[in-house]
């Protein structure tokens, strides 16, 4: 029949196995995190674990402990940790003597259930701190580059998938194109943001609306861009919206754009796909800003540029037909255009001959008749003037402006008032 303290030893060999089989973790790692656990104990236990070696295997699952203490005469042992009385030496083998060292094989099992419980769980707690450190190192390595794993948990704020070893991602709602659809069980695609590890506790968070991950699909997708013969200058995202891409070749006889593309754009339209037919425009990079910017408004034809390069603005000016084109829908164009190029862009509608003698009016001068907020609302949207209020489309006030239907048509009213006035006047 077995003993109480044979089946604790069984026990704590399966425990050793259970971490060997469950655990990623190498042979020489596994057991130098079982030594530490053990000579954790034995320090609490006996004050030291100095003069104790420990022998572990984890392949067959089992382990030795050897207690090392110095022969004294009898009645000298003052610390019975590290000495052993002669008479008590010579029981284990008669032919000890005075100043010898005495290895004697120690039961675990006798120091008690409680070493037993506080050894498994030091091991736990060092086993997960290596599984923690592991997984930080990994992904911390990753960070910018793209991952593929299984949709396992969709929540309200978030999404948890699982990689290959189970290891859990998050991919935050602010990190969804808005137009993302998840089911589980799936395989998902997002490049790691970044690694949070608070209390060494470490959360892989991943992105799907970074432009880090719209370069990295071009760099699968574009050989010669993995070849290093066309960089990705810039890149400026509206996420499941647009996108611009600015790229460089550094060979002539390569057209970057057409690389980019693909013949009838069979490289871009898998890209377009993963990103929830978000659209991509692909524009040569150029360091002449002027022709940058004209190249980023696109597909609006600028007439001239006026550039403070101080404060990083640009003041462009179109014919009255491509103003809404230079905008955009929802403004988005030129939204896009000052990301990509880092000015700060406002558009003007050049007069022609018929109109010189109509003076346009900066919609500051209107602010005893407007509120200054409404102002504000239509200068964010790249809007500086009357006329160029009154040459963009309504619906592009009420959604880009962020204004109710009613206010869009009394500012409307009151800037045609003012141009009308102008000509009863002349």
């Amino acid at each position: 029949m077995a003993t109480k303290k044979n089946i604790e030893q069984v026990n704590l060999i399966d425990t050793f196995k259970d971490f060997k089989e469950t655990k990623n973790i190498d042979r020489t790692t596994l057991v130098s995190v079982l030594e530490d656990s053990f000579r954790s104990v034995l320090q609490k236990t006996f004050g030291s674990d100095e003069n104790f070696d420990v022998i572990v295997n984890p392949d067959k699952g089992d382990f030795e402990i050897y207690r090392n203490r110095t022969v004294v005469a009898d009645g000298e042992v003052e610390n019975p940790n590290a000495e052993i009385s002669l008479s008590e030496a010579q029981k284990i083998d008669k032919d000890y003597e005075i100043g010898e060292e005495v290895a004697e094989k120690v039961n675990f099992s006798d120091f008690g259930r409680r070493a037993i419980l506080t050894l498994r769980q030091t091991m736990a707690s060092k086993i997960l701190d290596l599984e923690h450190d592991n997984l930080y190192n990994k992904y911390v390595d990753k960070v910018g580059t793209i991952v593929s794993a299984e949709v396992y948990q969709i929540w309200k704020r978030e999404v948890l998938l699982l990689d290959d070893e189970g290891n859990e991602l998050l991919l935050p709602k602010s990190e969804q194109i808005p137009s993302d659809f998840f089911r589980k069980g799936e395989p998902a695609r997002a490049v790691v943001a970044r690694v949070d590890n608070l209390n060494n506790n470490p959360k892989i968070i991943l992105s799907r609306t970074a432009p880090e991950f719209l370069q990295r699909l071009l760099e699968n997708e574009v050989p010669e861009i993995n070849d290093g013969l066309i960089t990705i200058r810039k890149i400026a995202r509206i996420p499941g919206e647009r996108a611009k891409i600015a790229v460089e070749s550094y060979n002539d006889r390569i057209d970057p754009v057409g690389a980019c593309v693909g013949v009838k754009g069979a490289r871009i339209h898998g890209i377009v796909r993963e990103l929830r037919n978000e659209n991509i425009d692909v524009i040569n990079y150029t360091s002449n800003i002027k022709l940058f910017i004209t190249r980023a408004l696109a597909p609006a034809r600028i007439s001239s540029i006026d550039l403070d390069e101080n404060e990083k603005k640009a003041q462009v000016y179109l014919q009255p037909d491509q103003v809404s084109l230079a905008i955009g829908k929802n403004g988005h164009n030129i939204k896009l255009a000052s990301m990509l190029t880092d000015y700060t862009i406002d558009v003007f509608r050049e007069l022609d001959g018929s109109e010189e003698s109509d003076e346009d009016v900066y919609l500051d001068q209107f602010s005893d008749e407007i509120d200054q907020w409404i102002i504000d609302s239509i200068k964010g949207i790249g809007l500086e003037t009357a006329k160029a209020v009154l040459d963009a489309p309504r619906e592009m006030l009420i959604e880009k402006a962020d204004l109710e239907e009613d206010t869009v048509d009394e500012v409307l009213n009151i800037l045609r008032q003012e141009f009308e006035e102008d000509g009863n006047e002349n």
